[in-house]
């Protein structure tokens, strides 16, 4: 049972107490991202992200990772498009210490100049790494074709260009206006007292209230094509298909769809692609839902005098799948796979705080699990061919990254 708590600054607190385990996770949930920046300051929830690990006004960028170190215990953080979160994962007796050096974080990061210096450098260095991985860089280009000049489609690292501007000034200006009330969403899972609620609805209770409200647009779905020539020992390829935003009714029929279409082992592109034909190592999809929208993903990758043949098997593959549909027993099959992975990632207290933590942040509503089960064994075989008759004949988007920086014949249209 998920308990909620909403301080009179907008801070919601999500508890939910597992008695037959020893550990506790703490997420610190910041309804912010790349999604929400402009075009200047792209990049600005990331190295914000990673600021917060570099010293407070009491403890140095070492001190903070001795803190959880020497307890046995994990930090991290990560960035989306639309969520921040920073987390820990600790044993139920130092809960408590954990609390305190996330909020100090939180509250008392002091962006030091030289750290600053420092961090933009390793920053640097990642986007390096990434544009050095076609199998990460690919998937950043689809969302640039896919939502062009919209903020979705930016990335998520930012860029060299909007990572020099950042200074201590900006990054406290950009808190100002999204790490506040209404934004920031205390999640904590496991073997938790009331010491450790006490505590933190104290703590949080020193966020600001909100004042600003992000304007934005809803994203248009534009089936575009960006080509990046490089040279790499095979071609790395994504196409995008409009989805479902997080929240539809049909998503658990998108999810089932997804995970036919190339979720899993016994998916038809793992078999037609990999199995049957042999074209490819690596082949799957995956369904992105945001806010108020999402996109349906075929990624593969194939040696360069094979992609035209890879294209025309992955289009035959899902136009099939549009045409034919999938059978009952696909239906039945994926909707056991589907319950048996949720049950399975709720084991995790690390799991539980983050589902209820995004539950909060994007949809506010929390269902059980029993909720849940009942959605997708509701889901009918008409829902599912219905939504893959109507999304997979959509012209998709595409990214490609080859050595020649030209698409493929089968897909000039």
């Amino acid at each position: 049972m998920v308990k909620r708590i909403e301080l009179d600054n907008g801070v919601r607190i999500l508890a939910e107490h597992i008695s037959s385990v020893r550990s506790v996770s703490i997420g610190v949930w910041i309804g912010t991202g790349s999604r929400f920046e402009t075009k200047e300051e792209n990049g600005i929830s990331h190295f914000l992200e990673h600021m917060f690990f570099k010293g407070t006004k009491t403890r140095t960028a070492a001190e903070i990772a001795e803190s959880f170190d020497s307890i046995g215990g994990q930090v991290n953080a990560f960035t989306s498009k639309e969520y921040t979160c920073y987390y820990a994962k600790v044993l139920d007796d130092h809960a408590g210490y954990a609390v305190d050096v996330l909020a100090d974080m939180f509250f008392n990061s002091v962006f030091d100049e030289v750290e600053l210096q420092k961090e933009k450098n390793v920053v640097f260095e990642e986007i390096k790494m990434v544009d050095d991985t076609p199998d990460d860089i690919v998937h950043d280009l689809l969302s640039e074709a896919s939502y062009k000049s919209h903020s979705l489609g930016y990335p998520i690292l930012g860029t060299v260009d909007t990572l020099e501007t950042f200074n201590g000034d900006s990054l406290r200006e950009y808190m100002s206006r999204f790490y506040t009330g209404d934004h920031v969403v205390i999640s904590v899972a496991g073997n938790i007292t009331d010491e450790v609620i006490e505590q933190l609805k104290e703590t949080f209770s020193n966020v600001s209230p909100t004042t600003y409200q992000h304007q934005d647009e809803k994203p248009v779905f534009s089936p575009t094509s960006i080509v990046r020539k490089k040279e790499t020992e095979q071609a790395h390829l994504c196409l995008g298909y409009p989805g479902l935003a997080i929240g539809e009714k049909n998503v658990y029929a998108l999810v089932l769809l997804n995970n036919l279409l190339g979720g899993s082992m016994s998916s038809r592109l793992f078999q037609e692609i990999r199995e049957r034909r042999g074209l490819c190592y690596s082949v799957f999809s995956y369904h992105s839902s945001y806010q108020d929208s999402g996109m349906l993903t075929i990624y593969a990758a194939t040696a360069h005098s094979q992609l035209d043949d890879l294209t025309k098997a992955l289009q035959e593959t899902a136009f099939t799948l549009a045409d034919v549909g999938m059978t009952e027993k696909e239906l039945k099959n994926g909707k056991e796979q589907l319950k048996g992975s949720l049950m399975l990632s709720l084991e995790s207290t690390n799991s539980r705080m983050s589902r209820n933590g995004k539950n909060e942040l994007l949809l506010k509503k929390h269902r059980s699990l029993d909720e849940i089960v009942d959605e997708i064994d509701n889901v009918s075989l008409t829902q599912v061919n219905q939504l893959a008759a109507t999304i997979l004949k959509e012209k998709p988007s595409v990214s490609l990254i080859n050595s020649t920086g030209m698409l493929p014949q089968s897909l000039v249209q």
